[in-house]
């Protein structure tokens, strides 16, 4: 029985290691520099501790000081997000095991098919290296740990009326969340959603907001903190007033429908996608829009007869609403944002695996699914963890990254401009005079590209 127990786990955390070995050989990249690199308050402690109480996402912060202060570079970076990225493949597995029927009490590789699928999924997708490979996509992979965590804490102090649990342990995993990164507010409206699922219909609201109230009282605190919080009430003020509110509604639903996508079309990953705003609403949009609706109210319907199913569908809407919705964005989808809602997709199709894998399983069953699905599911995860492995290969180099996203984005300024300063690094100087007049060539008004040649062009 232990073996049984320890062998998912095991088998995941292998998946994990063979799919991002590689990934040590990754550079800083883009937004590394910034909030890492060239940011004097992550490079000590007490640099961290001086400006904790003004910026933005101090827990997060204090990781990246611990990390540069550790003295093992790059390779300490890179150890911490494939152990976080390695315990959240756990935790997903442990509450996908509670979710899907017969996956948590139930003995026997066949009652394990969904769960591990969904974990396996989750652990080896190219689409998570953005948040595991990418240094400074720590953000969302560290936050889902806290996270899901937390979720963990709660559905076990349901299942025994662990008041600790409930009141304390989960609510501090919330807090340590929202203090990683602010898109964690969707925590509380998680928990209702498991309720659903979990509750079978019988519990009673009363008890629920029971259950919940610490939950939803340190969510109402965290809301006044932003708005009252310079940092927070700056960003989003600009961010408000840079985008028609129209055009930002439509670019969100592009950016949703363009996220979905890269849960198949694992070959066109990209750290920085072509997607400008929509100027209005064109016939690819209202389709995208029409698609999404349909996967929501999918989601709702399916709650009754395909449960699990259908809390998959809607864990990954609810996971995008503060990412992909109302608040407008500079880059309007970036695939860090799937880590922690595809595990509602993968979720579903684990589910159904599950089910396919015990209907083969039954005696006299004409359906040797029992065989076939586990097979699949291996299959797969080889597929996926090859792309894996060859997306993280992008990472090893500023040049490698950007020649691999122009290749992707070849009508987008910034991604030329920044293909251009990492020859410009790596000495390539008429690689990078090329780079910057093509970037030029695609938008006429591009300073930082223009700057960037005129730099280049005056040294000797």
């Amino acid at each position: 029985m232990d073996r049984v127990r320890w062998a998912g786990p095991a088998a995941l955390l292998a998946a994990v290691l063979l799919g991002y070995a590689n990934s040590f050989s990754g550079a800083f990249q883009f937004d590394d520099f910034n909030v890492i690199v060239d940011n004097p308050s992550v490079h000590s402690l007490s640099s961290w501790l001086d400006g904790a109480s003004k910026g933005l996402r101090p827990l997060l912060k204090l990781t990246y000081a611990l990390n540069w202060t550790s003295g093992l570079g790059l390779f300490g970076f890179h150890l911490f997000n494939g152990t976080i990225h390695a315990a959240n493949t756990c935790l997903v597995y442990l509450l996908s095991r509670r979710l899907i029927p017969g996956g948590k009490d139930a003995p026997g590789a066949a009652a394990e098919t969904g769960p591990f699928l969904a974990a396996l999924l989750f652990a080896v997708h190219p689409v998570q290296t953005e948040a595991v490979t990418y240094i400074s996509g720590r953000s969302m992979s560290l936050m889902a740990f806290f996270y899901l965590g937390s979720l963990s804490a709660y559905a076990r102090g349901v299942e025994t009326n662990g008041r600790t649990l409930l009141w304390l342990v989960s609510p501090a995993l919330f807090l340590l969340a929202l203090l990683t990164r602010e898109t964690a507010v969707t925590l509380p409206a998680a928990l209702l959603l498991w309720e659903s699922v979990t509750g079978g219909g019988r519990t009673r609201w009363p008890e629920i907001a029971r259950r919940q109230a610490a939950h939803w009282m340190l969510l109402s605190c965290a809301l006044a903190f932003f708005l009252v919080h310079p940092a927070y009430r700056n960003t989003w003020g600009a961010a408000f007033a840079s985008q028609d509110p129209w055009r930002s509604v439509l670019a969100q639903v592009q950016g949703a429908a363009y996220l979905l996508s890269r849960l198949a079309m694992v070959h066109r990953l990209n750290i920085d996608p072509d997607l400008p705003v929509p100027q209005g609403l064109t016939p690819a949009i209202a389709a995208e829009g029409l698609l999404l609706l349909s996967l929501l109210a999918a989601g709702i319907a399916a709650r009754r007869k395909a449960p699990v199913a259908g809390f998959g569908i809607l864990w990954f809407f609810l996971h995008l609403l503060p990412t992909n919705s109302i608040i407008p964005r500079l880059d309007i989808a970036s695939e860090r944002h799937l880590y922690l809602a595809g595990w509602g997709i993968f979720l579903a199709v684990g589910a159904g695996a599950g089910k396919l894998s015990a209907a083969g399983g039954r005696k006299g069953s004409r359906v040797p699914a029992s065989k076939w699905v586990p097979a699949a599911a291996v299959l797969a995860a080889i597929l996926m963890g090859g792309y894996t492995i060859a997306r993280n290969r992008s990472y090893r180099s500023e040049v490698a990254l950007w020649e691999s996203t122009v290749r992707l984005s070849p009508a987008k300024a910034r991604a030329h401009n920044n293909l251009g300063y990492a020859y410009q690094l790596s000495g390539m100087r008429e690689k990078a005079i090329a780079s910057y007049r093509e970037a030029l060539r695609l938008d006429e008004g591009f300073r930082k590209a223009r700057g960037n040649l005129a730099t280049l062009s005056e040294d000797p």
